[in-house]
């Protein structure tokens, strides 16, 4: 698998994500569901969205390497909360699990009227091989 990073600025770099991702001579290609806070019971969480966030991104990890992929080669990542003023202040969480897979993606993020229950994070993702 080859990745070509395409970013024709530099201010992205900051926030952690690139304009686009070429792939090419793939292997095999990953749809990841919206992953977020719920327990292996199934039971949705209602702490904060700090919380939150940490437990969607370790479900995101476990799923990703469960099914024999990396984290490193997500290429598209979408944010989905219902509140993007609660989670700009722990953006820092997402952006230092993103340096630690050595991540670079495509990214959208999206504030939802609601999602499942009483959940306020949800992450999306593509990864390949």
């Amino acid at each position: 698998m080859e990745k070509r990073v395409i970013n024709p600025w530099t201010w992205q770099n900051e926030r952690n994500y690139v304009q686009a991702v070429e792939v090419s001579n793939v292997q095999s290609t990953l749809y990841v569901s919206g992953q977020t806070a719920i327990s292996a019971d199934g039971i949705s969480s209602d702490a904060d969205m700090e919380t939150q966030l940490t437990l969607a991104l370790k479900s995101l990890e476990h799923v990703i390497t469960e099914a024999g992929f990396e984290c490193s080669n997500i290429v598209r990542l979408n944010i989905y909360t219902t509140a993007t003023n609660e989670l700009w202040p722990h953006f820092p969480i997402f952006q230092q699990w993103i340096v630690k897979h050595g991540t670079q993606q495509a990214l959208t993020l999206l504030e939802v009227k609601s999602l499942f229950e009483t959940l306020k994070v949800e992450l999306e993702a593509t990864v390949v091989k």
